[in-house]
This record gives C-alpha cells, sequence and structure tokens, in this order.
C-alpha cells in the first residue's frame, strides 16, 4: 500500500501557486513527477503525493525544482484569479477518478501528438540533409566538369599554338632554303662569267705562232672555236634526308636481355584487354562516351580513392570490370578499396584475379604484381592467416628486394608466427 504525503504548504498570487511537498530521505527525478492543466501526481515508492487541482493550470511553463529533500512546484494559472483551496473541494470518487483517467488521457494524446510532430521533423530534416546532398553533389560535378572543360580549352590552345610554330618555323626554313638556292645559282653565274671573260683574252706568245687564218673560216681563229665553247657545268646535287630505323622496344631491357617470348604474350594479352568492351549491355545505353571508357573509369575510381569516397570508387572499378574484364590495374585498385572498406574476403579475391591477369612475369609490370602480393597478403593478415599473408609478403620481396618497407613488415608477421606457436 503507498503512503500518502499529506503534509505540503502552498501559497498564490493572481497569476501562479507555489507549492512546496517534503520528501526527505529519498531520491526524487524528473520522471516520478506528473503534471497535466487539472492533475499533480508525484510518485516515489511507498510515498505517493496527488492532487486535483482547484483550476487548470498552464503545464507547459510550469516548474518543478527538486534538491535538499523538497520539490518546489512553480504552477502559472491559465486564468488570473485567487483560488479558494489547493484541490477541488467537494468531489466525489467518481469525479475524481475521471478527472484522473481524463489527465492520463490527455498526457498520452499529448506524448503522441509530440512524438509525431518529432517524426515530422526528423523526415524533414532527413528531406533537407539529402537535397543538401545533391545539390552538393551535382555543384561537385559541375565543378568537375568546368575544370575538364578549362583543361580541353587549355590543351586545344596549346595545340592549335604548337602548330601555328611549327608552320611559321616551316614557312621560315622555306624562305631560308630558297634564299641559299638562290645565292648559290648566283655564285655558278659569277664564276661561269669570270670562266668566259678568261677564255677571251689570248696569251701573248701563242697569239703570235698561231694567228694564221684557216681555209673556210672567214678570217676567224681556231684557238678560239674551243675556248668560245660553252662549259658545261654539272647540275646542283639535290638535298636528300637519310632516314635511320631503330628496332622499336616496349620494355626498357635491351633485346639481348629480354625474354621476348615472354614479352610478346604479355603485351599480346594487353592488346586484347584493351579491344574488349562488352557493348552488348543494354543498361549502360545512357552513359556518356567517356563513361563506357574503361581507362576513364579507372582514372574516375582512383581520384575518389585519392578523396577517401571508398564506396564510389568501388562503383566506379565494378562498371570498368564489366566493360573490360581483362585489364589487371582494375581488380588491383579495386583491392585496395576492399582492404580500406575492410572487405578482405573480396580483397583476397581481387589480388589473386590480378595476379592471374599479370602473366607471364615481364619488367613491365613488376611494381603491380609487387602491390598484388602485398594487398592480399595484408588482407591474409588481418584475418590472423600469417602463413598465407607471409608468403605472399616473401613472393614480393622476390621481386622487389631492396623494398625495406616490404621487408619490415614480412619480419613483423614472422614474430607474430612465433609468438603464435609459443602460445599454443
Amino acid at each position: 500500500m503507498p503512503v500518502w504525503l499529506r503534509e505540503y504548504s502552498w501559497r498564490q498570487t493572481g497569476s501562479a501557486v507555489y507549492l512546496s511537498l517534503p520528501l526527505r530521505g529519498v531520491r526524487v527525478t524528473p520522471a516520478n513527477i506528473f503534471c497535466t492543466e487539472q492533475y499533480l501526481k508525484v510518485s516515489i515508492p511507498p510515498f505517493l503525493f496527488e492532487a486535483i487541482l482547484y483550476a487548470p493550470i498552464d503545464d507547459t511553463n510550469s516548474t518543478a525544482k527538486i534538491g535538499n529533500g523538497i520539490i518546489f512546484f512553480t504552477l502559472y494559472k491559465k486564468e488570473v484569479a485567487m483560488w479558494d483551496s489547493l484541490t477541488l473541494a467537494n468531489a466525489n470518487k467518481e469525479t475524481l477518478q475521471y478527472l484522473r483517467e481524463n489527465a492520463v488521457r490527455k498526457a498520452h494524446e499529448k506524448a503522441k501528438e509530440e512524438t509525431e510532430a518529432k517524426n515530422v521533423t526528423k523526415q524533414e530534416h532527413r528531406k533537407y540533409a539529402l537535397e543538401a546532398t545533391m545539390k552538393l553533389e551535382e555543384a561537385e560535378r559541375k565543378r568537375i566538369e568546368d575544370l575538364k572543360e578549362k583543361e580541353r580549352q587549355k590543351v586545344t590552345k596549346e595545340l592549335d599554338l604548337w602548330q601555328k610554330q611549327q608552320r611559321d618555323a616551316e614557312k621560315q626554313k622555306k624562305v631560308q632554303k630558297e634564299g641559299e638556292l638562290h645565292r648559290e645559282v648566283e655564285q655558278l653565274e659569277e664564276k661561269k662569267k669570270e670562266k668566259m671573260n678568261k677564255t677571251r683574252i689570248p696569251d701573248e706568245g701563242t697569239s703570235k705562232t698561231s694567228l694564221k687564218p684557216t681555209k673556210g673560216c672567214h678570217g676567224s681563229y681556231s684557238m678560239f672555236s674551243e675556248n668560245l665553247k660553252e662549259e658545261q657545268l654539272p647540275a646542283p646535287r639535290s638535298a636528300a634526308t637519310i632516314k635511320i630505323n631503330f628496332t622499336s622496344r616496349v620494355f626498357p631491357t635491351a633485346l639481348r636481355e629480354s625474354r621476348v617470348a615472354e614479352e610478346e604474350e604479355w603485351l599480346r594479352k594487353q592488346a586484347e584487354a584493351r579491344r574488349t568492351v562488352n557493348a552488348d549491355l543494354s543498361e549502360l545505353e545512357d552513359l556518356k562516351e567517356e563513361e563506357k571508357n574503361p581507362d576513364w573509369l579507372k582514372d574516375k575510381g582512383n581520384k575518389m580513392f585519392a578523396m577517401g569516397d571508398y564506396l564510389a570508387a568501388v562503383n566506379a572499378y565494378n562498371l570498368a570490370v564489366r566493360l573490360n574484364n581483362k585489364l589487371p590495374l582494375l581488380y588491383l585498385n579495386r583491392a585496395a578499396c576492399h582492404l580500406k572498406l575492410r572487405n578482405l574476403h573480396k580483397a583476397i579475391e581481387d589480388s589473386s584475379k590480378a595476379l592471374e591477369l599479370l602473366t607471364p612475369p615481364v619488367p613491365d609490370n613488376e611494381n603491380a604484381r609487387v602491390k598484388a602480393y602485398v594487398r592480399r597478403g595484408t588482407a591474409f593478415c588481418q584475418l590472423e592467416l600469417y602463413t598465407e599473408g607471409l608468403q605472399d609478403y616473401e613472393a614480393a620481396l622476390k621481386i622487389d628486394p631492396k623494398n625495406k618497407t616490404i621487408e619490415k613488415d614480412a619480419e613483423k608477421i614472422r614474430h607474430l608466427i612465433q609468438g603464435t606457436t609459443q602460445d599454443s
């Protein structure tokens, strides 16, 4: 049975009622107080205080201060008036029960309305957040497109300027060649005139002995007939360009040091991967032309990874893999994203697929193979499969033995394996 609290003191003004309820030796919390317009209840087992107020109050602005074993209520009246008593006098049990139940019902309805209002406000906040996120994404997409357009215009201007410079250089070279050719022709003409002038001045000795007219020549001398013939000069040599061809090499090593068969197999696989595009995907018809390019999608995923948006990067790599599933770098980069997202089994699958495509092993794919082994080894270690992880790190060290970071990580894994063995 509850112990009813009958001791209390109260006073009033025209607008408020001040109620003091002593509760020494008990701990009171706001959850122990229930107040509506005309009903006040304080329930602290085994103590109970209940009051059907004389007139309605403003329960929203009314306050209760708890301290020093006393609850001090400040109850603001809805209508300015002086009460005859604190509680409703001369009320029978049925009226009191009705007022009590009505107060509880109104409190439940008010709580329900507040909950619904909170839900509506929460939905509005979510909607606002979603709209704000969409606006931010749209602004970011527009910013990226503007940057791309600026870069395209910049590259176009640089290309036009370079082409103009090339045309001007060709014109200048052509003018220089024509000037040189003109000077050579003038020099030849001058030499020819000098030689002709020399042939017209005979020597004195020869003129005394040879000045005899020849028969049938009408007074002309035979010595001039030879020298007066125009000298036949050879034509100037034509200009030519000697072309020297070198054997084209994709790989940096010399041909005598290369494994030609393995390199050709690697290049063939890369070329086949570049040509393979699944054009029969009907859901990709709405994509832009550049969005159907696996290389463009790979670069997009790399930018998202650098920004820390790993889920967006995975989506870009997924679409690129659907377009072309023969490029090992797509699986390698997606494995890095799965490591960040703690999708360890998927990271192992993508690293293994990348290693499968990075065959045969050639110098051109050494760096990619090292990354694939390290990422798969990291995923194994995070799954506490230290033996498999150590095998991958040792495989990476065989390819790049000078990498100190991989060597330190492999040494840490060895210590972990030894510690696990000792514990067991």
